[in-house]
């Protein structure tokens, strides 16, 4: 006899009073609903219940295994729920949400494709610099940029999120190319502004040899966009520290042009977080794609 089916008969005799009612429940005849609790019984060596002429009650060790019982069988009810969910097609309403930069340049492009492959999912996308609390505004998952706080979400690692000085050839012809890090004291640099803080007044480098270099830097431009600096630096307005992922085209095709050579801006870790509670087949679906597309090299 299998175990779980015995010990849901059990309970279903303990609820309902009778082996009759339980065979009622299971299709079974009564004489097998007996049967099932006594193999239980016989497992677990006492009487789990009480039985008269009418009506069956629980023994105290039948109380004990009684709870144990429908403890066990909501997990097992709970498991095979999960394990449907997961293994049906994704759908419903995806709420997700990304730094302005990355979501815009990266993420909504991906999810262009994403949705071509599950028609039935719908995403919300919310993009934003500020930290947002996925529990307490119902989102199921976010880009992280930065080092992660303690937290009961799960991170999957990116790729590094990086940043590259770069200027106009218009720029440049005027004002001439920095060679080191300590050249740009000397050059117009377009600060971005992050909403909760003022404009950054230093830059940071690494060389090959992985020494560090601080540099002030000041310019007569900030923004809180990176789309508004950019459109300064394409206007030859000054030198932009921005992200790979926002000027890789336009370094393609010489509307700007990679500085510092040797030198490099430290990359931010990024990460995609989630609740650990529950991943729907829509979620799922979005995780694997977002780390197919985004993982670190070898992933």
């Amino acid at each position: 006899m299998d175990r779980l089916t015995s010990m849901a008969v059990f309970v279903k005799t303990a609820d309902s009073g009778s082996f009759a009612a339980a065979a009622l429940a299971f299709g079974i005849s009564s004489q097998m609903a007996g049967k099932h609790v006594s193999m239980l019984e016989e497992r677990v060596g006492a009487r789990l219940l009480n039985r008269t002429t009418r009506r069956q009650s629980l023994t105290e060790i039948g109380r004990i295994f009684y709870e144990r019982c429908k403890a066990l069988l909501a997990d097992a009810q709970a498991a095979e729920s999960v394990a449907q969910e997961l293994s049906a097609a994704p759908r419903g309403r995806l709420r997700i949400t990304a730094p302005v930069t990355f979501g815009a340049c990266c993420l909504a492009p991906m999810i262009a494709r994403y949705l071509q492959a599950h028609p039935e999912v719908r995403v919300e996308l919310t993009l934003a610099d500020r930290f947002i609390d996925l529990i307490d505004e119902a989102y199921e998952a976010a880009i992280r940029l930065g080092a992660l706080s303690d937290s009961t979400l799960i991170a999957r690692p990116l790729m590094p999120y990086r940043l590259v000085a770069c200027a106009s050839p218009a720029y440049l012809a005027e004002r001439g190319e920095p060679l080191t890090p300590q050249a740009l004291t000397a050059h117009e640099c377009l600060a971005f502004v992050f909403t909760s803080m003022p404009a950054a007044t230093e830059w940071r480098f690494t060389d090959d040899a992985q020494r560090e270099h601080v540099v002030p830097v000041s310019g007569r431009f900030e923004a809180n966009d990176v789309k508004a600096l950019l459109a300064a630096a394409l206007n030859g307005a000054g030198i932009i520290l921005a992200p790979e992922v926002a000027v890789r085209d336009e370094l393609a095709a010489g509307r700007l042009v990679r500085l510092l050579n040797g030198y490099e801006a430290p990359p931010r870790p990024m990460h995609l977080v989630f609740p650990a509670s529950r991943v729907t087949p829509k979620l799922r679906a979005f995780i694997d794609q977002v780390v197919a597309e985004f993982g670190p090299a070898g992933t």
